[in-house]
């Protein structure tokens, strides 16, 4: 019996762990500034998570296909963007008030769900997507946040 069947090196599993970890501390960091509940610490567990189910599965996958089995590790992924939905949407508050009804954190359910992707892309070791993905993200972020500052953008519900 083996003790580790991972078909990944060490060096690579950090690789795609400390990536993902990053992504998820840099978009927490964002929100948490901000003064949103789901900030550095649930946006990095998010993107960590999903990178080690991602890269648990694709090393699966390598074992199983090793010994002449079949696997779908898109199943994974598949699961995942269904598990995250109810994180996500767990940080969205409608409220009602004078008539009008308020949603909040629409936002940071969105930037969750950016951390949840950055970590299956890291686990999957698509590094040039996880680096494009993340500035597209943080672009949005933080430089809307700017033009709004400046009176350039609408206001949304954040």
């Amino acid at each position: 019996m083996m003790l580790d069947t991972t078909t990944i090196s060490l060096a690579d599993i950090l690789l795609r762990l400390g990536s993902a970890t990053a992504c998820g501390l840099a978009l927490g960091l964002e929100r948490e500034r901000k003064g949103k509940d789901a900030g550095i610490r649930t946006h990095a567990l998010v993107a960590l998570s999903s990178a080690v189910i991602t890269t648990s599965a694709l090393s699966l996958y390598s074992e199983v296909q090793a010994r002449g089995g079949d696997a779908d590790p898109l199943r994974v992924i598949q699961g995942l963007a269904q598990a995250i939905g109810f994180i996500a949407a767990g940080t969205i508050f409608v409220a009602r008030g004078d008539a009008k009804r308020t949603v909040r954190n629409l936002t940071t359910a969105a930037s969750i769900w950016l951390a949840a992707s950055a970590g299956i892309v890291a686990g999957a070791a698509q590094f040039t997507l996880l680096a494009a993905a993340m500035g597209f993200g943080l672009a949005i972020l933080v430089v809307v946040s700017f033009l709004k500052r400046m009176g350039l953008a609408q206001m949304d519900e954040e």
